[in-house]
């Protein structure tokens, strides 16, 4: 008898073990669509942004300004990196619930490389990005930046 409870509670157990695994795997999948698409930005590789995104895809800047499609987006990520061609994002943590990826960290950049004895214009902000991932590509990006550093600098510039 006592084998046979044994027996039934591996069983009953097993899928459930099975099932967290395979749920374990898509989340790490999603993790990784997300972290992809952050090396193709800190590369500045517009042609592996393009191609992790979907053809519907929202972009949505700070100030809850949205632009679609994943054509515009490839245009608007050329315009960016012309002006910041070092930006990077950093990562110090990130969370992850069903479709929603989020992160934490910094953004930095220079404007267009241009650099100065005093660095005034590099920039380097605390900020976070969430991402919606369907069918394995980015649908969503949207991030989160106090940018009145970045718009001082680009308007000194000008």
């Amino acid at each position: 008898m006592k084998r046979l409870d044994i027996f039934v509670i591996i069983l009953l157990f097993l899928p459930f073990k099975t099932f967290c695994q395979m749920e374990s795997q898509t989340l790490k999948m999603k993790t990784k669509i997300f972290l992809d698409f952050v090396d193709a930005i800190n590369t500045s590789d517009v042609d592996k942004l393009y191609s992790l995104m979907t053809n519907d895809h929202i972009f949505i800047d700070s100030h809850d300004n949205k632009a679609t499609g994943r054509d515009n987006l490839k245009q608007a990520w050329i315009g960016y990196f012309a002006m910041f061609p070092d930006y990077k994002i950093e990562i110090n943590q990130m969370i992850e619930k069903d479709s929603l990826v989020c992160a934490f960290g910094y953004a930095s950049g220079t404007y267009k490389n241009l650099k100065t004895a005093d660095n005034s214009n590099y920039w380097r902000v605390p900020a976070a990005w969430t991402a919606i991932i369907n069918d394995n590509l980015v649908k969503q990006w949207q991030v989160y930046v106090d940018n009145i550093i970045v718009m001082d600098i680009v308007k000194r510039n000008q």
